[in-house]
């Protein structure tokens, strides 16, 4: 279990395991028609540490959470696609020129094509970069790519935790994560509600294992209240004989 709580919490490391343990669900999920484009049968590959150079080359501050996948193309003769998904956590008024740089370095490293995908996982409603454009003398550039925002989701929380993908249950937790910041009391019950959700749903017990670690991680709550919450889970696996989370735990220990 995780004890650590500071009300500074994490958001970047959840959503970057989320990725590579979900990253098919994520497409699915969130852009639904390129995932319809993806010939998932030949896999896919994460590509961290070409990623790793291109941000290190670019040199323009820090990045977020963000991964490079090469995927294969369903369109036509089948051809490898770079997709860049980056997971923006706050506003920043450099991100739209950031992911132009991203999208033209990773084609100069492979001279692939690449789809540079954007998950706005801040609190402003109205922020919403979807485009880069430049132009002088002539010269234009007009760079535009996908994006969505979670926020979105906010109305359909009830929505998010009936459904079997697993990005549904880690966007509520995301979502609810910002809403109880400096509230423990309320992120207690939420984290409750999204955590037995886990059971509701029938995913299966790795899923339960894998997803509740991104719920730990993201909505962290103080020692009082997260010994409270180990007993009520306790207590509630014993009930459905279903030892997962708990077994696990006893185990690592």
């Amino acid at each position: 279990m995780n004890t650590r709580y500071n009300n500074q919490d994490e958001y970047d490391s959840p959503w970057k395991e989320g990725i590579a343990l979900y990253f098919k669900e994520l497409m699915e999920f969130y852009f639904p028609q390129i995932a319809r484009e993806i010939d998932w049968g030949k896999g896919y590959e994460f590509l961290d540490k070409e990623l790793q150079s291109v941000v290190r080359d670019a040199e323009i501050g820090r990045r977020h959470a963000d991964k490079l996948v090469k995927v294969w193309s369903l369109e036509g003769e089948t051809f490898n696609v770079m997709i860049h998904i980056e997971v923006q956590s706050d506003k920043d008024p450099a991100f739209v020129k950031r992911m132009y740089i991203y999208n033209y370095r990773i084609f100069d490293n492979r001279y692939l094509p690449v789809t540079s995908l954007a998950i706005l996982a801040d609190e402003n409603d109205s922020w919403r970069p979807e485009s880069y454009s430049m132009e002088q003398w002539g010269c234009k550039i007009n760079f535009t790519f996908p994006m969505i925002k979670l926020n979105d989701y906010n109305e359909t929380i009830d929505s998010l935790l009936k459904a079997t993908n697993p990005f549904a249950i880690i966007t509520a937790a995301h979502l609810k994560t910002k809403a109880t910041k400096g509230d423990p009391q309320s992120r207690y019950s939420w984290r409750w509600t999204i955590t037995t959700a886990l059971y509701e749903r029938g995913f299966s017990k790795q899923d339960i294992l894998s997803i509740y670690r991104l719920i730990d991680w993201l909505m962290m709550l103080p020692e009082d209240l997260t010994k409270r919450f180990t007993e009520d889970l306790i207590s509630y696996e014993e009930d459905r004989k279903m030892p997962y989370i708990m077994s696990a735990e006893r185990i690592s220990l």
